[in-house]
């Protein structure tokens, strides 16, 4: 784990941003950390397609972009908004007016209580959010956030991307003119623009997003094969950053989540709830580093570290 410049003592009212590419693993550190039972876990705000997003009750602001950039210069559409969030003030009205499905009504439910019960019992709000990476540096500024950016073993990561047939949308970047003057790392996603090498352009994100996170401050950067890897002291340290208390019980339930060749049988952990569309499923997450390059050939995998230099 590497602390970035800025970092500063973990205040115990501040709010928990566990960001990074997706499918870098922040729904399986989000839930980890709640385990402690001092957090309530919101499920990507910024993400812009419903749900999750799109769900003023949660986030009352009008999301546009996949990896929306915020920063000072447009703080005045975000910073009210997420002020409530990680308050936990639920936007009941807001919600009602904007989704009345049978699903958004228990999602409402189950969201607004959770707020409601976190805030009346001293809880903090944890974000898990990888459409917030590269405003990292806003959300631990402006709103006071622990950090944790996760980063992934880039042939792990587009291996992933592969196996789920996803592709980069550089456009969604490139139309943000404060992110291009903030980062312009991101113009080198312009050449890959419309390009169906789905491998390159995987590369392309995974390099540039690197470099944002690499100079940005007040973030804790962690790799995500080093926390599989030793679940439980990597979790302690994190708990440690975030100001978070680490307990017997929650020491259990990262084993139990976490180590499922060694906990025996399939109880304990976290229940599933489809109402949280989290990628999270409990697993042996040393086997999942062994996993994480399937669906490359060694020459495309050879092709990944060449494109990140890794």
């Amino acid at each position: 784990m590497k602390r970035q410049a800025g970092g500063g003592t973990a205040d115990r009212r501040s709010p928990v941003l566990v960001t990074g590419l997706p499918r870098s693993g922040t729904s399986w550190v989000g839930k980890m950390l709640t385990a402690g039972g001092d957090l309530v876990y919101v499920n990507e705000p910024l993400n812009p397609q419903h749900p999750p997003g799109h769900c003023p009750g949660v986030l009352n602001a009008r999301v546009t972009h996949r990896f929306q950039y915020i920063c000072d210069d447009n703080s005045a559409d975000w910073l009210p908004a997420f002020r409530d969030t990680v308050r936990l003030r639920y936007r009941w009205p807001a919600e009602l007016r904007a989704n009345r499905s049978p699903y958004d009504l228990a999602r409402m439910l189950r969201y607004g209580t959770a707020f409601t019960l976190g805030r009346l019992t001293g809880r903090r709000a944890l974000l898990d959010d990888p459409f917030a990476v590269l405003s990292a540096a806003w959300f631990a500024r402006r709103l006071g956030c622990r950090v944790i950016a996760l980063v992934r073993d880039p042939v792990s990561f587009v291996a992933s991307w592969q196996r789920l047939g996803w592709t980069v949308h550089p456009r969604e970047l490139l139309e943000q003119p404060l992110l291009v003057r903030d980062h312009p790392e991101v113009l080198e996603l312009r050449a890959l623009a419309g390009s169906p090498d789905r491998v390159a352009t995987a590369a392309a994100l995974w390099r540039v997003t690197r470099a944002v996170l690499e100079r940005t401050p007040g973030i804790l950067l962690t790799p995500y094969e080093s926390l599989a890897a030793d679940p439980v002291t990597g979790f302690r340290g994190l708990y440690a950053y975030a100001g978070l208390r680490w307990t017997p019980a929650a020491e259990r339930r990262i084993v139990r989540a976490c180590c499922a060749s060694s906990a025996g049988g399939t109880s304990g952990g976290f229940a599933w709830s489809g109402l949280s569309r989290t990628a999270y499923r409990r697993m042996d997450s040393r086997q999942a580093i062994a996993r994480g390059p399937q669906g490359l050939s060694e020459q495309e995998a050879a092709r990944v570290r060449a494109l990140t230099g890794t």
